[in-house]
């Protein structure tokens, strides 16, 4: 007969061996406990599947049926998640049924569990953390987004929908919105002919705002620079640039500035810094997260903000000097623009408002190079001006261009390693929750290699046997010793000679 012993076959450095005994995963047990029943038939357990869809992201393998196919041919595996050669995995649409009953909260659960490991590992500094985003496929075709309908007198408004639509449900949008954006369209297509006169196919124009997917109408198109149009996902990274740890991550909708996903990921971050006791003192991040209310948010919680301003910023408007006591610019010509009034722009950030009256305008020499359309010269400027130039002032500096390049070495190889290989470029889920639950597992998996691979470093110390120095009470002891040991004769010498002993 012959004996075969799962544990035996397995040696133990063995990648998954060590990951077994690193965490404790009993924790998760307590944190589930209210989603399963005491009767009917048992279900997944949940030490299993947080342990089966953490390893399909450290095997960069995205498919559940994959993932249980890939599982069941590895021994190392096996012993990882509990089961003998001889017994049956979970079936895949199991471990998608069950991602899809457990919430976010748990998940990041373990994902603050594993942080506050790194943390005791001495991986995390806490005081610098490094911020980006990345836009990530979602499991969604753009050939297949349909059109919005106008909504009805009853029917539904697109801006006061809360709820997330189901899969396959008819979005809605305003009928005067359609129609000025339909009209939009027209215009900047035209009626374009050849040289022959013969029309050209018109390109198929596509917005947020009249189209959705059918499929996962959380999805959002989105373009970046070099890149194709398609159906995205945001996601936003926090990393600690001690040792490259990721410190927060979440799932965003692509249709957003960075800047405006900025203030839940830095409450998120500080709560989760605060928990493990660690103090957050600069933010370092790229122009896209630039704007005023996000530069008065970090003064106001201490924070330095590495910030680069937006490239349309301007510290100095040339040919106008302003005077700080006066809230007023004042042109070449020595005439005034006083404060008028406060505004929005298109984003819906507040600025001043300045202008010069028309008869000064008017009767202006430089009037066509100033203002050769309008009646009179206006200034807008942000209400956040100091915050805005004490930012580009640090950008200016040498330690704002080191912050850059440490921010471009912190967060974006960590970027590339999550997308090419722990499974992030595409996504196998559906819906914005699904989106955070998978970038969730995905850090997790990161900051469990980067545990895995922590080796703290020994000091070696050794004592050297130092002579004693000769100072105070034991020079004289010496001395004295020395005087004893000295002849009689030379000691007679010496006195005669004036000598000192």
């Amino acid at each position: 007969m012959t004996r075969f012993r799962l544990s035996e076959r397995v040696p133990r450095h063995n990648l998954y061996r060590r990951l077994a005994e690193l965490v404790d995963w009993d924790f998760l047990y307590a944190e589930t406990q209210s989603l399963y029943s005491h009767t009917g038939q048992p279900s997944l357990d949940p030490v299993v599947f947080f342990k089966l869809v953490l390893m399909g992201r450290l095997e960069n393998l995205v498919s559940d049926r994959r993932l249980v196919e890939h599982c069941a041919l590895r021994l190392d595996i096996l012993l990882f998640l509990g089961y003998e050669v001889d017994e049956e995995l979970p079936w895949h649409p199991t471990v998608s049924r069950t991602r899809q009953l457990f919430p976010a909260a748990v998940f990041e659960r373990l994902f603050d569990h594993v942080f506050a490991q790194c943390v005791a590992r001495g991986l995390v500094a806490g005081d610098t953390q490094a911020v980006d985003s990345a836009p990530v496929k979602a499991n969604a075709s753009l050939e297949a987004v349909l059109e919005k309908r106008a909504a009805g007198p009853t029917g539904p408004h697109l801006s006061g929908r809360t709820e997330t639509p189901a899969a396959g449900a008819v979005l809605t949008a305003p009928a005067h919105q359609l129609r000025q954006l339909a009209t939009g369209q027209r215009r900047r297509q035209g009626a374009r002919t050849g040289a022959l006169g013969a029309r050209h196919e018109q390109a198929r124009l596509l917005s947020n705002k009249t189209h959705y997917s059918p499929t996962d109408p959380d999805a959002r198109i989105s373009v970046k620079p070099g890149k194709a149009r398609a159906l995205n996902y945001l996601c936003s990274l926090a990393v600690d640039t001690a040792k490259g740890v990721i410190s927060h991550v979440q799932a965003d909708y692509a249709d957003k500035r960075d800047s405006l996903h900025l203030p839940r990921l830095l409450s998120s971050l500080q709560r989760r810094l605060r928990a493990n006791e660690l103090p957050l003192r600069a933010l370092l991040a790229d122009a896209g997260y630039a704007n005023g209310p996000n530069y008065a948010r970090l003064e106001a919680a201490h924070m330095t903000a590495w910030i680069p301003v937006f490239g349309q910023y301007k510290p100095e408007i040339e040919g106008f000097a302003y005077d700080r006591t006066t809230d007023a610019f004042t042109c070449v010509e020595g005439k005034q623009l006083l404060f008028q009034k406060y505004d929005t722009n298109q984003d819906g950030g507040w600025h001043k408002t300045y202008w010069a009256t028309c008869r000064d305008c008017q009767q202006c020499p430089r009037k066509s190079t100033g203002a050769p359309r309008a009646r009179r010269k206006q200034i807008n400027r942000t209400i956040y001006e100091a915050a805005y130039r004490r930012a580009w002032l640090r950008q200016q500096s040498r330690r704002g261009q080191r912050k850059r390049r440490l921010r471009q070495g912190t967060v974006e190889p960590v970027f590339g390693n999550l997308i090419h290989h722990y499974g992030l470029r595409r996504m196998n889920v559906r819906g914005h929750a699904g989106a955070h639950k998978t970038m969730l597992l995905t850090a997790v998996a990161y900051n469990l290699k980067k545990l895995l691979k922590h080796r703290p470093q020994r000091q070696v110390s050794s004592a050297v046997a130092l002579p004693q120095p000769l100072l105070g009470a034991n020079t004289r002891a010496c001395r004295r010793n020395k005087r004893a040991e000295t002849p009689l004769p030379a000691i007679v010498n010496k006195l005669r000679s004036n000598t000192p002993v």
